[in-house]
């Protein structure tokens, strides 16, 4: 049986990466040649599958390809074709802590392309809590998700947000279009445990590695967005979400704001304890409330866009969607 690194190269090769797919098999296969990652990995203590071990070694890969030390694995990304295991052997080799201390650190993606999928959650709530929306957004990383409301989107042929944005968003629809409802933004901030500055160069050299190497328009369009970033910083506390969560609810929204909670990919790092003191949170509050959740499901074999509506509680599950929002199915 395949160990994460191989496990999760068929899932690349599912989600349309073939490059991925083919530096995760060869790093699987040439671990032995990195002793410290090797042992990272056969010792991890938490859910390989969950932790996205196999993103972590591929995003450290991408950042060593990127830094251009090495010539021969430049090269290969670069062309995206050669011999995958000597090449990504000798930089394992070469590179071991290097790599072992990047895959200690959780994921930053960031991914803008799922903003498409919350602005049509948003637009659907809008039917339902007929109001402007303060946003608050659970592992936030570098907010770049909290300035969704400055993209330009394509929803199943809806055309929503700034026209004129430099960040466009146009995912492959599958199913009905949404509704074309107004989304009003009123204020955003969000909470993360190591937030990134998204004018750092090296957060934004961290968030570019973790951009599948093979898919050169989502680098190009977080470029665009850490440029509406610099703009436009979003609020990101540096704080734990079972402190952070509760502090904010506690404190009502104006009149006439609906307030909704925004996680995309984030949760899944959570302890269970930790996913259930957040609804636990959210249940417990009596005013114009909405969450919005862009998550694999339990048995991570799909990701689902959900709706979750208090006080009732009412969750509905809008979409099935590609892991970086590169097609949505809509259920509306």
């Amino acid at each position: 049986m395949p160990g994460p690194l191989g496990q999760y190269a068929l899932v690349a090769r599912d989600l349309g990466s073939a490059f991925v797919a083919a530096v995760l098999g060869a790093g699987e296969r040439q671990l032995a040649r990195a002793p410290r990652t090797a042992a990272l990995i056969a010792d991890w203590p938490g859910d390989a599958a969950a932790d996205a071990l196999a993103m972590r070694f591929n995003a450290a890969l991408h950042a060593l390809a990127r830094r251009g030390d090495d010539a021969a694995l430049g090269a290969l990304y670069a062309m995206r074709a050669g011999d995958f295991d000597a090449v990504i052997g000798n930089a394992m080799a070469t590179a071991d802590g290097f790599i072992a201390d990047w895959m200690r650190l959780p994921p930053q993606t960031n991914e803008v392309g799922r903003a498409a999928a919350i602005m049509a959650a948003l637009m659907t709530l809008r039917g339902i809590h007929d109001l402007p929306v303060e946003l608050l957004e659970l592992g936030a990383s570098a907010g770049l998700n909290l300035n969704l409301a400055r993209y330009a989107y394509d929803l199943g042929g809806v055309q929503v947000g700034r026209r004129d944005s430099p960040v466009r968003i146009t995912p492959e629809w599958r199913g009905q279009a949404p509704l074309a409802r107004p989304v009003e933004i009123v204020g955003t901030r969000g909470v993360d445990l190591r937030p990134l500055a998204a004018a750092d160069q090296q957060a934004r050299e961290r968030l570019m590695a973790y951009v599948w190497a093979d898919e050169p328009e989502r680098a190009e369009r977080l470029r665009h967005a850490l440029a509406v970033a610099d703009d436009v910083p979003p609020s990101i506390a540096c704080d734990d979400i079972l402190r952070w969560l509760p502090a904010e609810l506690a404190h009502p929204p104006d009149r006439g704001i609906c307030r909704v909670v925004i996680h995309t990919m984030a949760l899944q790092y959570c302890s269970p304890a930790t996913r259930a003191a957040v609804t636990d949170a959210m249940a417990a509050v009596d005013y114009p409330l909405a969450r919005i959740g862009f998550e694999w499901t339990d048995a991570r074999d799909a990701v689902h866009l959900t709706l979750t509506t208090y006080p009732d509680g009412d969750v509905r599950h809008l979409a099935t969607c590609h892991a970086y929002g590169n097609w949505i199915d809509w259920h509306g």
